[in-house]
C-alpha cells in the first residue's frame, strides 16, 4: 500500500470555556478585598457601569437601575435599544432559589460606620476612625533618628549603610569586609561605626548572631562578667538542659546558675521585633454568621463591595447619532456590564449556598466549640448542594467568615476524621488537635507526657489514634518533644 499525504475532514464535539464563563470562574475564586479592586478596574473601562453605596436608593433590577433622578419617557426606547444586547448574553439567571436567606430582606450587621454613625439627614459617610491612627514607628526609622545624634560626616553615612542592612529582627545580615570594600573604607572604621550601632536603642540590636546580640544586653545591663561571658559562649548547653557541664565550664554553683539563667531569660533574642514592621493586613470576613430563632442565618458582607448599576439612560444618549463602529463598541460595553452584574449576582448565590452548607455540616462547632468538629471534606459539601467539587474549591478560597467564635478560613472547616475506637461514627482531625493542645498545656513539669501516653490517654477517650499521628499533629501546631518540653520546663523553673 503506498504512503501519500491526503486532506480529511472530520467532525467532533468537545466542551470550550467561554471568556465569560472563565471570568466568572475567576471572579468565585476571588475574596472580597481581590474583587473590590476588579470591580475599581471594570468601573474604570465601562463607562456604562456606576457605583452606590449599599444604603442607595438605586434599584438594579436585573442590572437596568437608573443612578440619580427619575426614569424619564425614554424608558422603553432605552430597553428597546439595548434589547439585542440582552438578547447576546447566554449567563444562566435561573439560581433565584439558591439562596437560603433573602439578602434584601434582612439586614444582620452594620458594615460600616457610615450604617450607625453619621449627621442626621445627610448623606455623608460616617467617621473613618483608623485614618486618625498614626503611623507605627518602623526599626530602620528610630535607628536611623539616633544616626543623627551620634554620628556625622562620613561615620554617619556608614552608619546608614549599616541601619540599612539590618532586618527587622534587629540582626546585622551582612560580611563587614564586604561592606568596608563597597564604601571604599578601612574595615577598622566600619566595626568601630558598628559599635556605636550596637549600643542604640533597642538593647541588643545589630548583633551578628544570637550570642552577640544577648552579650550587648548583657554589656549594657552590667552582668558581662566571665562567667556569663562562658555561659553566653555555651547557649547550646544551655537550650540542651545541660547544666552539670554549664557548671563545670563556667565554674560557679547551683544558685549561681540558677541566676544567671534567669538573667538570661530576661534579655530579648529578637530585640527588633518591638517595632511594627511592615504595615498589617486586617483581614477582611466575606461572611457573617449568626444563630436566629429560625435557624443560622448567612449574610454576604456588602460593606466593602460597591453596589453596580448599569447605566441605560447615557447608553441611549451615547447612541444617538453615533456612528456604526461607535454603537457596536456601545453595545458590548453594555452587554459586558449586564454580564458583570448578573455574574456578581450568582456569586454571592453560590458562596452562601456552600456556605450555609458548611454551617449544616457543622453545627456542633458552631454550638458547642472545635471538639465537636465533624470530618468534612469538599467532595460531601458538593454533592449536598449539586455542584461540582471544584466549584466548592473555588468558594472555599482566601475568603473568611465572622461568627460567635471568631473569624476562620472557610477551609478551616474541612479535614480528615479519626475514627472512633467503638465504631460510632468519628471525629474532626481539628478536635483530636485541639485535646492533644490541652493535654500538652495542662502538663506538670515534673510529668512530661510523652507521645505513646498521649495516644493511649486518646484512646481511652473513644479516639483510635496511633503514636505517629499523635508526633504529626503536635509537630503541626509547633510543640517539641517530651524531652524538649521537659528541658523548656526546667529552664522555666
Amino acid at each position: 500500500m503506498a504512503l501519500g499525504p491526503r486532506l480529511d475532514l472530520r467532525q467532533s464535539q468537545s466542551l470550550v470555556m467561554t471568556p465569560q464563563l472563565q471570568q466568572a470562574i475567576k471572579l468565585l475564586a476571588l475574596s472580597n478585598l481581590e474583587l473590590e479592586a476588579y470591580l475599581a478596574e471594570a468601573l474604570e473601562g465601562n463607562p456604562l457601569l456606576d457605583a452606590t453605596s449599599a444604603d442607595s436608593d438605586g434599584s438594579a433590577g436585573d442590572g437596568d437601575g437608573e443612578p440619580g433622578g427619575e426614569p424619564g419617557d425614554d424608558a422603553p426606547a432605552t430597553e428597546a435599544a439595548s434589547l439585542d444586547a440582552d438578547q447576546a448574553l447566554s449567563s444562566d439567571t435561573g439560581t433565584a432559589n439558591d439562596l437560603d436567606v433573602d439578602l434584601t430582606a434582612e439586614s444582620f450587621h452594620h458594615d460600616s460606620a457610615s450604617d450607625s454613625v453619621g449627621l442626621s439627614g445627610s448623606d455623608s459617610e460616617g467617621v473613618d476612625f483608623d485614618s486618625f491612627a498614626g503611623e507605627d514607628e518602623t526599626l530602620h526609622g528610630h535607628l536611623l533618628a539616633q544616626v543623627g545624634e551620634r554620628f556625622s560626616g562620613l561615620e554617619a553615612m556608614i552608619a546608614e549603610q549599616i541601619v540599612a542592612l539590618i532586618d527587622e529582627t534587629g540582626y546585622l545580615r551582612a560580611d563587614l569586609a564586604e561592606l568596608a570594600q563597597r564604601l571604599g573604607v578601612p574595615l577598622a572604621l566600619v566595626e568601630a561605626v558598628l559599635a556605636g550601632v550596637q549600643c542604640f536603642d533597642p538593647s541588643g540590636v545589630g548583633g551578628r548572631d544570637l550570642a552577640e546580640c544577648i552579650a550587648i544586653q548583657a554589656r549594657e545591663a552590667d552582668r558581662y562578667d566571665p562567667a556569663m561571658a562562658c555561659m553566653i559562649a555555651h547557649l547550646d548547653l544551655v537550650a540542651k538542659g545541660a547544666f552539670p557541664q554549664l557548671k563545670r565550664i563556667c565554674g560557679v554553683d547551683d544558685e549561681d546558675l540558677a541566676d544567671m539563667i534567669r538573667e538570661l531569660r530576661g534579655y530579648d533574642p529578637k530585640p527588633g521585633l518591638r517595632f511594627g514592621g511592615d504595615a498589617t493586613q486586617a483581614v477582611v470576613p466575606d461572611l457573617y454568621i449568626r444563630q436566629t430563632a429560625q435557624g443560622w442565618a448567612v449574610e454576604i458582607n456588602s460593606g466593602t463591595l460597591p453596589r453596580l448599576l448599569v447605566n441605560r439612560r447615557y447608553y441611549t444618549e451615547l447612541a444617538k447619532g453615533a456612528a456604526a463602529k461607535s454603537k457596536a463598541w456601545l453595545s458590548e460595553q453594555l452587554a459586558g456590564a449586564n454580564w458583570l452584574v448578573r455574574a456578581l449576582d450568582q456569586r454571592q448565590r453560590t458562596i452562601v449556598k456552600v456556605a450555609s452548607e458548611i454551617v449544616k455540616q457543622q453545627e456542633g462547632f458552631f454550638l458547642h466549640g472545635v471538639a465537636h468538629m465533624r470530618p468534612l471534606t469538599l467532595r460531601q459539601v458538593a454533592e449536598e448542594i449539586g455542584m461540582h467539587e471544584s466549584t466548592v474549591s473555588r468558594v472555599t478560597s482566601n475568603k473568611y467568615l465572622s461568627c460567635a467564635r471568631g473569624l476562620f478560613e472557610l477551609k478551616y472547616f474541612f479535614s480528615s476524621g479519626i475514627s472512633a475506637t467503638e465504631g460510632d461514627g468519628a471525629v474532626s482531625a481539628e478536635a483530636v488537635k485541639s485535646r492533644i493542645k490541652a493535654m500538652i498545656e495542662a502538663e506538670d513539669g515534673k510529668a512530661i507526657l510523652s507521645d505513646e501516653t498521649i495516644a493511649q490517654r486518646l484512646s481511652g477517650e473513644g479516639h483510635d489514634i496511633a503514636r505517629r499521628t499523635v508526633v504529626k499533629y503536635r509537630e503541626a501546631m509547633g510543640y517539641g518533644s517530651s524531652v524538649q518540653r521537659r528541658r523548656q520546663k526546667a529552664l522555666a523553673g
